[in-house]
């Protein structure tokens, strides 16, 4: 404690007399979380005492009232700290601070990039300003990707717990696909991916620094996968990501396997199968993508008749007993979303998940209708049949020493 500041200090707000703004970049507006959750955990009482002195209240009271006041802000470290207001409102029962989490997770949306990343040279952006459109030339340091994802599926995995609004998973999925699962790996002498170029000449590089912060965070995110794949409540299990895995788990005192395979997302197609020790009740709710017109889900071949709205949690209740087999089927077609309201002559095209990234150096100016012409050339891989010559396009994580840019000019 000798070494805190009394109370959350912002970033590079120098409080330390004879010390540089290095020594704020511990972003002590960050800690509560933890401090909240060792509390929980049994530490005492003063870590919940802890927990409400460093919440950051002149950062928080605005959002609380919708209020944008993210722009120039640290990125990372500011949606960092979102989760330590859900754990406030989880720990402390107060409503507001559920309110400044959600209120700043959209205001986060609205300048976000297609891949979701968020926070060109580390900074967040006020809206409605020509900010976006100029990173795209003017910084290769468009994202803080190991941090900033980490931060990412700690905010939305805690929207999503406490709301089950499927638009939190769908948030988490594309964050997962179009950034981390694209960073090059970390190497034993401390060479760390550290930014995403979403620039219109981009490429992937390493940080020149040995172990700077998304060193650790990598690892971190890498453990989040799993934990963001499914939840439960006492009504049953909710599907949140579409990957090859077997969850198991006990449901009204009954040893349950939820096993999932699918070449997703280059197949729309992905089966459960499930091992029980009897016949148990329980409802099986599968994230619908806000993209996904037309799914559909089926039950032993049966196709089910409740409503698959995009969107939302399809919900199957019924007596499960083994050998069951859950179809779920998300029409994937290319779609064009813009930079943001202001630039709609700016666009990504994607996939279901997946942002379609041109390969080489900046693509031709295309038409609208040239982009959804998009077509698989092989699994995993993308062509445009442009009229100046084919474009490949592939998704990011495919990506290894190639120039590529994010987003298309339009003609």
């Amino acid at each position: 404690m000798p070494h805190f500041p009394k109370a959350a200090v912002e970033h590079d707000t120098v409080w330390r007399p004879g010390k540089d703004i290095s020594y704020t970049w511990d972003e002590s507006y960050t800690i509560s979380e933890n401090l909240f959750l060792a509390y929980q955990r049994g530490a005492g009482e003063r870590y919940k005492a802890l927990g409400v002195q460093y919440l950051d209240d002149k950062y928080y009271d605005p959002l609380a009232k919708s209020e944008n006041d993210l722009a120039g802000r640290h990125a990372y470290s500011h949606v960092n700290s979102l989760s330590s207001a859900m754990q406030a409102y989880l720990t402390l029962g107060s409503e507001k601070y559920f309110r400044v989490a959600k209120n700043a997770f959209d205001m986060l949306l609205a300048q976000s990039f297609a891949t979701g990343g968020w926070g060109p040279d580390e900074a967040l952006r006020a809206p409605s300003t020509n900010d976006l459109a100029a990173s795209l030339t003017n910084t290769h340091s468009s994202f803080e990707t190991p941090c900033g994802s980490y931060a990412h599926f700690k905010i939305t995995r805690y929207l999503m717990r406490v709301t089950r609004d499927s638009r939190y998973g769908d948030s988490m999925e594309r964050m997962m696909y179009n950034t981390i699962l694209g960073a090059k790996p970390l190497l034993p002498d401390g060479k760390t991916f550290y930014y995403s170029d979403y620039n219109f000449d981009g490429s992937k590089v390493y940080s020149p620094h040995r172990w700077p912060c998304c060193s650790g965070t990598m690892p971190q995110v890498a453990a989040d996968y799993r934990i963001n794949t499914y939840f439960r409540d006492e009504q049953g299990v909710y599907v949140n990501l579409y990957i090859p895995s077997t969850l198991q788990w006990v449901q009204n005192g009954t040893s349950v396997s939820l096993r999932q395979k699918s070449d997703y997302p280059f197949d729309p197609l992905i089966l459960f199968e499930a091992t029980l020790a009897k016949p148990t009740e329980f409802a099986a709710s599968f994230r619908i993508p806000a993209w996904a017109a037309g799914a559909t889900l089926s039950v032993n071949g049966k196709r089910d008749s409740r409503p698959v709205a995009p969107g939302t949690f399809a919900s199957i209740r019924r007596e499960w007993k083994t050998g069951d087999r859950v179809e779920l089927h998300l029409p994937m077609s290319p779609r064009l979303e813009p930079l943001d309201t202001t630039h709609q002559d700016i666009v990504a095209l994607l996939s279901g998940p997946l942002v379609l990234f041109p390969i080489g150096k900046p693509a031709p100016k295309p038409s609208r209708l040239e982009l959804l012409s998009a077509r698989a050339a092989s699994p995993g891989k993308w062509q445009i049949a442009a009229a100046n010559g084919p474009v490949n396009l592939l998704p990011f994580f495919s990506i290894d020493e190639e120039p590529y840019s994010t987003y298309f000019k339009l003609s």
